[in-house]
């Protein structure tokens, strides 16, 4: 603390404003509060300072906290209240459940939106909405953000995952197909999410169509394309068809993408059980090949699928698996 009492003013509201984040990353509400008031009396608080701690009092559901700063913020010319502010607070409140003020809050966060922020806050706003099942909402903020001629992928996305989430099947069909013919841009989110939905409404017909659609069009689809389809046909309990598309997730592989280790268990169980081991040695044999599993996993695999290991076995070892995987590519990532 004696280091920082002798940096410019400046640089102490950065230091400060860094161990304010170290506080609200570990919950230690207490020193944080304290350490904010310490600042007002050195009156070296900015716009950053109050927004780590309404997002603190947010991400603790501590509703009075985040009204009475709130406030303070409002009537104080250094802190930034803008869109991002009450879009914060709105959080705060649908996380507790009061969705009227929630709806409040994003009112007044659409008010305080600006030309620059424009897309950003509507995506985030458009989300809220469908959260908290404001559906008329959802559709009065698309039509008033979205530009035919100049949308963005990620626009299109955030709508398609709200109606998604809203249940609104005719709809994300009709903002599917107003994406397929408006922009020149391919994007694998957008059918991603779409072939999610229909798995998740149950209309594997609709999901089926439209992948060969994809393919009859020339689009190039990726791993987690058919890994979504799977793991469908697993949940549905359609294994025949869970196996058939498992084999195809690995033919387009994406940097990042893992398959469902659940489902890829599911089907080498299957297989087992239904004493296929070719095509039980097939997939392992493409998993391997793909950098899905080690080679030590598919030699205990391979065993197996011979009956020489329970199944108990196997799925955990099949779970380490992919656990490993996923902590090498963050670190890589990192």
């Amino acid at each position: 603390m004696e280091k920082i009492k002798k940096l410019r003013p400046v640089d102490m509201t950065v230091c400060y404003n860094m161990m304010l984040k170290l506080y609200a990353q570990k919950g230690k509400h207490e020193k944080l509060d304290r350490l904010m008031q310490e600042m007002q009396e050195k009156d070296i608080c900015n716009g950053a300072t109050y927004t780590i701690r309404l997002n603190a009092y947010v991400n603790s559901r501590d509703i009075e906290g985040m009204e009475k700063l709130l406030m303070q913020m409002e009537a104080d010319p250094v802190a930034t209240v803008d869109w991002y502010t009450y879009a914060t607070a709105a959080n705060g409140y649908m996380k507790v459940g009061i969705v009227e003020k929630a709806s409040e809050m994003m009112k007044k966060s659409e008010n305080s939106v600006n030309d620059r922020a424009r897309k950003t806050a509507y995506e985030s706003l458009l989300t809220m909405h469908a959260a908290i099942g404001n559906k008329d909402e959802v559709y009065r903020l698309w039509n008033r953000c979205k530009n035919p001629r100049n949308s963005f992928n990620s626009s299109y996305l955030c709508m398609l995952s709200s109606l998604v989430k809203l249940d609104d099947v005719e709809g994300a069909e009709k903002i599917l197909q107003e994406w397929e013919s408006g922009n020149p841009r391919f994007d694998i989110r957008i059918p991603n999410m779409m072939i999610t939905a229909y798995c998740k409404w149950g209309l594997f017909d609709k999901a089926e169509a439209y992948i060969k659609r994809l393919l009859d069009d020339g689009k190039e689809l990726d791993g987690s394309t058919w890994d979504r389809l799977s793991s469908a046909y697993h949940t549905d309990n359609a294994m025949e068809k869970a196996v058939e598309t498992l084999k195809k997730a690995t033919l387009g592989i994406r940097r990042g993408w893992k398959p469902n280790h659940v489902t890829f268990g599911a089907c080498i169980k299957y297989l087992k059980e239904k004493l296929d081991v070719e095509q039980a040695l097939e997939i392992l044999k493409l998993f391997k090949e793909n950098g899905h599993i080690s080679a030590t996993t598919y030699d205990r695999l391979v065993s197996y699928v011979h009956g020489e290991i329970a199944d108990a076995e196997a799925m955990d070892l099949i779970k380490q698996n992919f656990m490993i995987e996923k902590v090498q590519l963050d670190d890589e990532e990192n």
